[in-house]
């Protein structure tokens, strides 16, 4: 296919409750196209209140893929989003010619985008065992371990994520080697264009946005929702912002109010370190998320490329 009759990929990215979901869907419904999910928790089911999934109005404004659809105990790695994500743009570009990908997993969005590199297959036993060895010691516990066992990756500075560091340590323990040794820096050409576009606000407004939705997430009944969820709170799915914290308030380690307090702290953190992600990618377009007119905005720079 010639590059003139691509299909567009326009990537909606950012921190979370900065407005995502609100401005794809209105994109989605200004060109006529659906939306796919590049969010890392928004695809396992019952977890629709901790992980803010689409509702069921919005769902049904614009057709959403991987949402809501895998059960929590269900390992997913970011090479998975990369195979099952060009499946589903396939499906969505035979009868559209463009589709928006919504989330703020960056390590998902990176993979769809540029591909990943080829890696060696980790030992699943030791897998199992780390991720039990975290649940039970914590992020302390994982970054000393990743510390002695992969000193390059530790000095790289990636040793707020937690997901990133269990990956490392695992294949670190399978292979005896840094997974830094795999990093190509080499790109996969897609056969359609992307476009890649970054919601922003000032912090006080951003922060404050995050202490709403929280609130809001516990008058939906996240407290109920977790609940549901206790026999599972080892799976390093739920080991997560919004889960682990109310976990511990089940567990009687924790009040109520300081249980929502580290939710809305861990959040406020989690945004940060979003934002440092997709900053680094100089090809994203910024914009105010409450910028005036800003679907017709993004319309217009997409049609202007197209």
């Amino acid at each position: 296919m010639s590059e003139s009759n691509q299909p567009t990929l326009i990537v909606i990215a950012g921190p979370t409750a900065v407005g995502k979901t609100a401005v794809a869907i209105d994109l989605a419904k200004h060109l006529g196209t659906e939306i796919l999910s590049a969010d890392s928790r928004q695809c396992y089911q019952g977890m629709r209140i901790g992980t803010a999934q689409p509702n069921a109005d919005e769902r049904a404004q614009v057709v959403h893929h991987f949402v809501d659809c895998y059960a929590p105990e269900k390992e997913l790695s970011a090479a998975d989003f990369e195979c099952e994500a060009l499946s589903i743009l396939d499906t969505i570009f035979i009868n559209h010619q463009s589709a928006i990908v919504c989330g703020g997993t960056g390590l998902y969005i990176k993979a769809l985008c540029e591909g990943l590199d080829d890696m060696p297959n980790v030992d699943p036993l030791i897998q199992t065992r780390i991720n039990e060895e975290y649940a039970q010691q914590g992020i302390e516990w994982l970054r000393s371990s990743l510390r002695i066992t992969d000193p390059v990756f530790f000095a790289q500075g990636e040793v707020e994520n937690p997901a990133r560091m269990l990956r490392a340590l695992i294949f670190s323990l399978s292979t005896g080697k840094s997974i830094t040794e795999f990093r190509t820096g080499i790109k996969k050409n897609r056969a359609f264009r992307i476009i890649k576009i970054g919601l922003e606000l000032p912090r006080a407004i951003l922060y404050e946005r995050i202490n709403i939705r929280v609130e809001q997430m516990i008058k939906e009944g996240l407290v109920e929702e977790v609940q549901q969820l206790l026999t599972l709170k080892n799976c390093k799915n739920l080991n997560t912002v919004g889960y682990s914290e109310i976990f511990d308030f089940l567990d009687g380690k924790a009040s109520l109010q300081s249980a929502i307090d580290k939710v809305k702290q861990h959040s406020r953190n989690y945004a940060k370190r979003q934002l440092t992600w997709f900053k680094r990618d100089l090809d994203f377009q910024w914009f105010a998320a409450d910028e005036t007119n800003l679907t017709e905005k993004i319309s217009t720079l997409v049609h202007s490329i197209q």
